[in-house]
């Protein structure tokens, strides 16, 4: 329920049963979007909506807009039931315990006890997980990783993150931050990532490291195809500028591509001999760069990679796109009960 008491809720949410009458929320909160569903007790989507997060108005700000979408998606598609649980995904490391936001760069907060005050404005149970460990979670869940016990989901956007289902269940470590595939160092002399390490994974491989490079070659008078791509503005030059050129076979982009691929198969080398998982799954939208990126990671995995775990391990793109952290959150709140039918 919102503080205001205008949504229903359930007063005993766990038990063991799959009433009609009941449904979920789930949240992906992002530094940009704010993405939010209604499912019922099996997982299905009742309604969904997408709002802007507008970090710079403030944390309560933030949080009441969260509210207003949970209260959008209930009335559109929540008649009749009562919401037993919320599921949440946030841009940082989390406690999944205690519910505390370390940190969120991208909403520039520190230290939020998230789900207490969650709780508080909708009196229901509520779960946190890092967003990258709920991406993994909704594939394992209802896509591309269905099934599958023990699995890698890696996303590949303008960072570089990781969730480990091991056993069937997220796997967080010690302290909440496993899965940091893109701060496993590749290349120890390599380029200054953002978390003031070198040759970090995420420094070599990400939609953001694959632009700096084009833009470095355009500053330096070369990449005129990919300078092209982007308007003729340097600073314009984004991973699809490069994946453009790329496409109309410009060396220079496929070089940028081919050194992107090899330091992922190197990094996704590293994940598989470490873990022998079944499965690795790739998502994110500089995974969209085309065949060049792909076809150089499989070589440079295959090369490096331990033969008995690369005997056992298949590696398969994403299958449910920019939902499957909000899935995730679905799932997260369904507590790993089985699933019904895929959502639509």
């Amino acid at each position: 329920m919102l503080s205001s008491g205008l949504l229903p809720v359930d007063p005993n949410p766990v038990d063991g049963v799959e009433p009609l009458n009941k449904c979920l929320a789930a949240v992906d909160l992002g530094g940009t979007k704010i993405y939010t569903a209604l499912a019922d007790s099996r997982g299905k989507l009742l309604a969904e909506t997408r709002v802007p997060t507008n970090p710079g108005e403030g944390m309560e700000a933030v949080i009441r807009r969260i509210a207003g979408t949970v209260e959008e998606v209930y009335n559109s598609g929540g008649a009749g039931r009562d919401i037993c649980c919320l599921g949440m995904g946030v841009p940082g490391p989390v406690d999944p315990e205690t519910g505390v936001l370390y940190q969120a760069p991208n909403l520039g907060w520190r230290d939020v006890h998230l789900k207490k005050i969650l709780q508080k404005r909708f009196a229901v149970p509520v779960l946190v997980d890092n967003d990258a460990n709920l991406a993994a979670l909704g594939e394992h869940t209802f896509g591309a990783g269905a099934g599958e016990r023990n699995m890698v989901y890696v996303t590949v956007s303008t960072g570089i993150g990781g969730g480990l289902i091991l056993d069937g269940k997220i796997y967080h470590g010690a302290s909440g931050g496993a899965g940091e595939v893109g701060h496993m160092v590749v290349e120890p002399m390599g380029p200054l990532c953002g978390c003031g390490k070198r040759g970090c994974l995420e420094a070599l491989a990400s939609g953001t490291a694959m632009a700096a490079r084009a833009r470095e070659m355009a500053g330096a008078g070369a990449g005129r195809a990919i300078l092209a791509e982007a308007g003729g503005r340097i600073e314009d030059i984004d991973a699809g500028a490069v994946a453009a050129a790329a496409g109309r076979g410009d060396e220079e982009a496929l070089e940028i591509l081919w050194g992107a691929g090899r330091a992922l198969g190197m990094g996704l080398a590293n994940v598989v001999n470490l873990l022998n998982p079944g499965l690795v799954v790739l998502g994110g939208g500089a995974m969209n760069a085309g065949k060049p990126l792909w076809e150089t990671m499989e070589e440079e995995l295959r090369s490096r990679a331990m033969p008995g775990a690369l005997e056992r391990v298949k590696v398969v793109p994403a299958a449910l796109g920019k939902r499957s952290g909000l899935l995730g959150a679905v799932a997260l709140a369904m507590g790993g009960r089985p699933p019904g039918d895929f959502p639509q």
